[in-house]
């Protein structure tokens, strides 16, 4: 496997007035002398042209002669090489790619899109110009590929237990594992991963209605089990209070009615209507 290497070529503005010189002198001959032999310095100095090439800032060209790779020069100005080599610009700025919204199954099944934003740059030029077909294209394909892989290794979400790690809770965790997979995929087309993470995430339509139907059930249980918590402390304190302070004593009947009155206003989804008794506690 071959490795990217610098290449040093000759300045373009030495060259240009030398190719100046050679027209010049190509044309004076002809014109003047009229003598065909100054055809040979104007073919020579027409040859010379598709040798002049610049580079601007972020950007390289690799150099390839007859199969032969050259070199790659990555500073930018204007520069002269052999004219008989072929020429590749590879960018070497930073780059965003938007997947597209892929529909995929998550590590239970459950049919969800996702997409993914990256963040990426060409880093050996060697690699990227030889290594694959089309770098640019290896990164779509290979960002799918991964994303796939992702998706299959996590749940969208777990409404049993809280504590794993899931694509919607675990984002460090999971753009992490998304990052590491980029750059062992995109390593071998000298393509390095500056960031990756999801940018869109979402149960498929067909099953989004009945998910959020149960997001909304383990949302309204998990409020009522707090609420109830809190209901069971306060009417425990209530009695606890009154007994303490020999307010009322109370039979196990009364206290049990008044666990059920209290046990009512507080966990009720609406406002209670007291009632007044102005008689005894049995009346």
């Amino acid at each position: 496997m071959g490795t990217e290497k610098e290449y040093t070529p000759l300045s373009g503005y030495i060259m240009l007035v030398f190719e100046f010189l050679i027209m010049a002198l190509a044309i004076w001959g002809l014109i003047t002398l009229r003598n065909p032999m100054f055809i040979i310095p104007l073919a020579l100095g027409l040859l010379l042209v598709p040798g002049f090439f610049f580079i601007n800032p972020n950007a390289s060209m690799v150099l390839v002669l007859f199969g032969d790779y050259k070199g790659t020069v990555k500073k930018n100005g204007f520069y002269w090489v052999n004219p008989f080599f072929s020429k590749k610009s590879i960018s070497l700025r930073a780059r965003n790619f938007d997947s597209e919204k892929i529909k995929v199954n998550d590590k239970v099944g459950n049919p969800i899109q996702i997409g993914v934003i990256l963040v990426w740059q060409v880093r050996d030029t060697f690699k990227a110009a030889f290594e694959v077909d089309n770098y640019e294209d290896f990164v779509k394909i290979q960002s799918d590929a991964a994303v796939r892989k992702l998706a299959g290794m996590y749940s969208y979400d777990n409404f049993d237990d809280d504590h794993e790690v899931t694509l919607r809770s675990g984002h460090d965790e999971v753009n992490h594992m998304l990052e590491e997979n980029l750059r062992n995929r995109l390593e071998m087309a000298g393509i390095h991963v500056i960031e990756a993470r999801i940018g869109y995430l979402a149960y498929a339509p067909e099953i989004a209605s009945a998910m959020l139907r149960r997001q909304q059930a383990a949302a309204v249980v998990s409020a009522r089990y707090k609420i109830v918590e809190g209901a069971v402390s306060m009417v425990q304190m209530a009695l606890d209070h009154l007994s303490k302070q020999e307010i009322i004593e109370l039979d196990e009947e009364r206290k049990a009615a008044m666990v059920s009155n209290l046990m009512v206003v507080l966990c009720a989804d609406k406002d209670v209507t007291p009632v007044v008794n102005t008689g005894t506690l049995h009346q």
